[in-house]
């Protein structure tokens, strides 16, 4: 294959899961509701004491496990935490949906509580540092549970359920591929370096 029939595939290959993903715009809308409403809910809701130590925990076991890596090692880190949370996200969208609603509520939660708790120790501006990565790691990630979300659908289905859930079960990792891959690894790399830069 030369270069202009390479380039006429990976045209036609764009094309194509561009038309999947604006047909599943309604399936993302729904998911980025869901995160939004979760992550207003782990900044302003009160929750047990049991709960808080447990998430402060788990936060400061991700920061020591981390500790001491190099730029590379933590991209590559974050990269492949992030990979594979999306792509199980979206593929397991065939039990019903329910798994990608999960990752949206319980990350969105978790979002919510550790920007609250960064506002507290910091004050608003230490929010700023959530923007760089979270241009395009939230993007990514809206995407795979949305199209996880869509997967799911598929089983409601009242015809071709096999059928549909075989279509977008193959576009989905189309996709993924194609478009997440690239806006994870995006994420990883400016996350990474602005970690060690400010550390």
């Amino acid at each position: 294959m030369n270069f202009n029939e390479l380039k006429k595939t990976l045209k036609k290959d764009y094309s194509g899961v561009w038309s999947f993903l604006k047909s599943s715009q309604n399936f993302v809308w729904c998911g980025i509701l869901v995160f939004f409403l979760f992550v207003f809910l782990g900044a302003f809701l009160k929750i047990p004491d049991e709960i808080s130590v447990q998430l402060l925990d788990y936060f400061k076991d991700l920061v020591k496990m981390t500790e001491g890596y190099g730029s590379i090692k933590m991209v590559l880190f974050i990269f492949f935490n992030n990979l594979k949370a999306s792509f199980f996200g979206m593929v397991l969208g065939i039990f019903f949906g329910v798994i990608p609603l999960f990752y949206l509520l319980a990350n969105g939660f978790v979002l919510g509580f550790a920007s609250r708790f960064a506002v507290a120790q910091e004050g608003i501006f230490s929010l700023w540092r959530l923007l760089p990565h979270g241009i395009f790691e939230l993007p990514a990630v809206f995407i795979s549970l949305g199209l996880g979300l869509k997967i799911g659908s598929s089983l409601f289905e009242k015809k071709d359920k096999k059928k549909k859930l075989k279509g977008y079960f193959l576009e989905s990792l189309k996709v993924f591929a194609l478009i997440v891959l690239l806006l994870l690894l995006i994420a990883a790399i400016i996350e990474g370096l602005l970690i060690n830069l400010i550390s």
